[in-house]
């Protein structure tokens, strides 16, 4: 099952595109194929920039498949992501490429979370919403949101997205600084590969060292620190209200490419009223 499409677009530059009908959830088929690609950006010595973008204009990433959590396919690259994911993470951030997310469609939890451990995040005007909905449903952002979050828009606007539990379109993110820049839909990509083609023609020691000087500047989360806010999502699941709340979203069409799963915020405050998610 392939996951990701890898093409060699320049000297130095890869550009991954995220293939998960039908809605681009983040599966252990993904979780694997990224642990694949995120040993060869740290090994290939000539690839400088990775661009991320997605098959579906839908979806980015759409959210984390909570039902196949536990499960470790008999694949390469698979790994247990309970375990591993705040490893992951930390070693994806600190890489010694450039990686930059090009946003289309919507990108929510982890689908968020990943795209804030990138370098670099550019965003479809026109179709991309952010958001970390995990609170709506009894939880809390456990793949890293709280963690990077507070420290690129600051904590008023980190409680804003995390407690509101909406969607944000392409100004507003890029407004908070959740994203670089909101770019028209039919210049996305061209401005894209024009930035990274640019970094790619400049020598890898020194991507690298300019990243890591510039992490060390910037507070970059400890794997420690992804750990704890993993557990909390872990502890914050067996809550009886947030199984609740799931199995409504769950009953409603939340996970399958259905009208709740592209306006899942608006169920939301039908459970905040105390109904179910129709």
């Amino acid at each position: 099952m392939t996951t990701l499409i890898l093409e060699e677009q320049a000297p130095g530059l890869i550009r991954v595109t995220i293939d998960n009908p039908p809605i681009n959830l983040f599966d252990p088929h993904l979780y694997a194929a990224l642990n694949l690609l995120l040993d060869r950006m740290e090994n290939d010595e000539n690839l400088r920039v990775v661009v991320i973008d997605s098959a579906d204009s839908d979806y980015f990433v759409s959210h984390l498949d909570v039902d196949r959590l536990d499960e470790v396919p008999d694949i390469p690259g698979a790994a247990s992501l309970p375990r591993t994911w705040p490893t992951f993470v930390r070693r994806f951030a600190s890489a010694p490429v450039v990686t930059i997310a090009s946003i289309r469609g919507r990108a929510r939890g982890i689908g968020s979370e990943f795209a804030l451990a990138c370098d670099m995040r550019f965003a479809s005007l026109e179709t991309a919403r952010l958001g970390q909905p995990e609170v709506g449903f009894g939880v809390v952002p456990g793949g890293g949101g709280l963690d990077w979050l507070p420290r690129i828009v600051g904590r008023s606007r980190a409680l804003e997205i995390v407690l509101g539990a909406d969607d944000f379109d392409a100004a507003t993110a890029e407004r908070y600084g959740w994203i670089n820049r909101a770019i028209a839909d039919d210049r996305l990509d061209d401005e894209v590969t024009a930035l990274a083609e640019r970094i790619a023609g400049f020598p890898r020691h020194a991507i690298a060292s300019a990243k890591r000087i510039v992490d060390d500047r910037s507070i970059v989360p400890t794997t420690d620190e992804l750990a704890q806010s993993f557990s909390a999502i872990g502890e914050a699941i067996a809550h009886p209200e947030a199984r609740r709340r799931m199995a409504s979203m769950e009953s409603a069409g939340w996970g399958r490419a259905t009208n709740a799963e592209r306006d899942h915020p608006a169920l939301l405050v039908q459970l905040a009223n105390g109904g179910d998610a129709r």
